[in-house]
């Protein structure tokens, strides 16, 4: 079998950080949500079942927690520093796409989420 395409996943990931403009943001925090797709190559642990073959995505997960307990102004550099982390601790991702919504943003207005997508590769 070859396979043509693979990704690795991770939606709706929720943390709670202290990311804003506003001082505000910066004292009560709010609530943020991530998804994650991930570019590659499981074709090796689709047939060892061993997963030290493709990417941990617990492993994965400690790494966008990490990076969002850092406070920032902006989603884009949240976003932007996460995919350059992930690139350096897992060398076989290709490309990412990332999303990163922040719930109830304090803009005056009846919005559920805001939020930036990046799509980057090597």
């Amino acid at each position: 079998m070859k396979i043509n395409s693979s990704h690795i996943f991770l939606e709706n990931v929720r943390c709670y950080a202290y990311h804003g403009v506003a001082a505000q943001e910066n004292l009560i925090g709010n609530e943020y949500i991530i998804n994650l797709k991930l570019k590659v190559d499981i074709s090796q642990a689709s047939t060892t079942d061993e997963v030290l073959d493709t990417v941990n995505y617990a492993e994965v997960y400690e790494v966008i927690k990490n990076e969002m307990s850092i406070p920032s102004k902006l989603l884009e550099h949240v976003c932007g520093r996460i995919a350059s982390k992930l690139f350096v601790v897992f060398p076989c991702i290709e490309e990412l796409e990332i999303s990163l919504s922040k719930r109830n943003p304090p803009m005056g207005a009846d919005i559920d989420v805001a939020g930036v997508t990046l799509l980057c590769s090597r």
